[in-house]
């Protein structure tokens, strides 16, 4: 039986999975670890079953490395990918038709009492190439900690001069917690068309992008990806009906202990969102014994400023392939009455001021 095709969307000139792939995991062994040999191996069964773009960064460890050797290993061992016989071959499967695409970051944490000339950008965006094992970056996002210095203006000019010239291919551009102020400033300074996503958190408890960054990315066409979608993971059915964990004695993720503070000192209480979980699973038996993390992504997905989640895939740890697959079928889609049941329960928590109590898109990491 065939596989249904997962819901696309368009970035520029990119033609993406509304769902990636985060390779966030890779950067430290506290998600767990496996062999470099299995994690290639679910690469690329992430990969055949549609979900071809993946979401790295220079500091996530081995994640670009590990990237680049996959991709050079699959275009060598099929390297007729364009070919007449293999796109018609893939298109009866319902195969990718494309490489897997690098979503990679240059994140700058540090200030610098260096400018950032066009040469040290260029420097930059060939270490991506060098460290992914390709002569093609999908999309460059930049994360950059210190607003008080307002380099990255220039480092954006830069880099659309370098898009533009081609000698350095970089297909699209993106940002990474940036506020909704500063994308504004950013989009009105290189020109239209040019910025055409940031990555922020964004999910049930997280809405703070319903605020200023909604507007600003319809006034400028950009799009979100967003993270923390799924909490860490508590946005799942495993966690229906349990205690709320401690974080310092139950053995809970990283991630985990970030979100959980979020739910119980900020959001709200664990009684109220055991009563979300109870009412995503109430929406997901709705829609054919679906899951609460179908439910709780398509949410996302489903404002119209989203253009894809990145989960984090803990590959060859924990494999939730086929249950991501069912939230980007084409026939899954949240009604109203879904919506307003979700809606009665988040009317009852603090999550329309936590951009009172964090700060706006981004702030939680300055």
């Amino acid at each position: 039986m065939l596989q249904p095709p997962l819901e696309t969307v368009n970035l520029g000139p990119l033609t993406v999975p509304r769902i990636w792939i985060g390779l966030w995991q890779l950067s430290s062994p506290a998600w767990g670890t496996a062999p470099v040999s299995r994690v290639k191996s679910e690469m690329n069964q992430h990969y055949l079953h549609g979900f071809t773009t993946f979401d790295m960064a220079d500091h996530y460890g081995s994640a670009e490395l590990i990237f680049g050797q996959f991709r050079r290993a699959l275009l060598s061992a099929d390297n007729n990918i364009f070919g007449e016989d293999e796109i018609t071959f893939r298109r009866s499967r319902r195969l990718p038709l494309h490489p897997p695409l690098c979503a990679t970051k240059w994140c700058i944490f540090m200030e610098s009492h260096i400018p950032y000339t066009r040469s040290r950008v260029e420097d930059a965006v060939r270490e991506r190439m060098r460290r992914t094992m390709g002569d093609t970056i999908d999309i460059l996002q930049v994360h950059w900690q210190h607003y008080d210095n307002s380099d990255y203006v220039n480092v954006f000019r830069y880099l659309v001069d370098i898009k533009r010239d081609g000698e350095l291919k970089v297909r699209a551009l993106g940002l990474v917690n940036f506020d909704s102020q500063h994308v504004n400033e950013i989009c009105e300074t290189i020109g239209p068309g040019e910025l055409l996503t940031n990555q922020v958190q964004f999910s049930l408890i997280d809405v703070r992008p319903l605020y200023d960054m909604a507007a600003v990315c319809k006034k400028h066409g950009v799009k979100l990806l967003t993270y923390g979608t799924l909490c860490g993971g508590f946005l799942s059915d495993p966690w229906l009906g349990k205690p709320q964990p401690d974080p310092y004695k139950d053995k809970i993720t990283p991630s985990q202990r970030k979100y959980l503070d979020v739910i119980t000192d900020g959001w709200g209480t664990w009684d109220l969102f055991q009563a979300l979980l109870t009412s995503l699973r109430m929406i997901a038996d709705r829609h054919g014994g679906l899951s609460i993390a179908n439910v709780a992504t398509r949410w996302v997905l489903d404002h119209p400023f989203v253009g894809a989640v990145i989960v984090g895939a803990r590959l060859g740890v924990a494999q939730h392939r086929e249950d991501n697959a069912r939230t980007i079928m084409t026939s899954f889609h949240l009604t109203a009455e879904d919506n307003q049941i979700i809606s009665n329960v988040l009317a009852r928590s603090n999550g329309l001021r936590l951009i009172h109590t964090m700060g706006d898109c981004g702030a939680e990491y300055r």
